[in-house]
């Protein structure tokens, strides 16, 4: 049964800094557009209703990654559901006002992997240190 849990553990630290540094990072470059140009994922009916540029926008999603990211690493149990509902909404985001199907359907996949990670830190003794 040890090594059961240790297994457990293993897959449960893996995805925890997967989904903890990965939307650290992608927070990181909505300030500075590195890996892709993060505006061009916005619908123009949405930025046609923001009160502010997309620019602005992007910056403040930037920084919600990065506090989800950190709340992943520092307490995986809540942050991988917050992980999970945000990739949900960027994936419904994106199959309703863009072009980009591709990235919803991988969002949601990661969503899936985000779920599994809030449900394996719920088992008693997986918790990754």
């Amino acid at each position: 049964m040890d090594t059961i849990m240790h297994r457990v553990s293993n897959i449960q630290k893996i995805l925890k800094y997967t989904y903890g540094i990965v939307p650290i990072v992608a927070g990181i470059d909505k300030f500075t557009n590195l890996l892709v140009n993060w505006r061009d994922y916005l619908s123009p009916s949405l930025t046609d209703k923001l009160p502010f540029s997309p620019a602005t926008f992007m910056s403040i999603v930037g920084i919600i990654e990065i506090i989800a990211g950190l709340l992943v690493l520092s307490r995986p149990k809540i942050g991988a559901y917050i992980i999970t509902i945000w990739l949900v909404v960027i994936s419904i985001t994106l199959l309703a006002g863009t072009h980009y199907f591709d990235v919803a359907v991988r969002d949601l996949v990661m969503a899936i992997g985000a779920f599994v990670l809030a449900r394996l830190s719920a088992i008693p003794g997986t918790e990754a240190k």
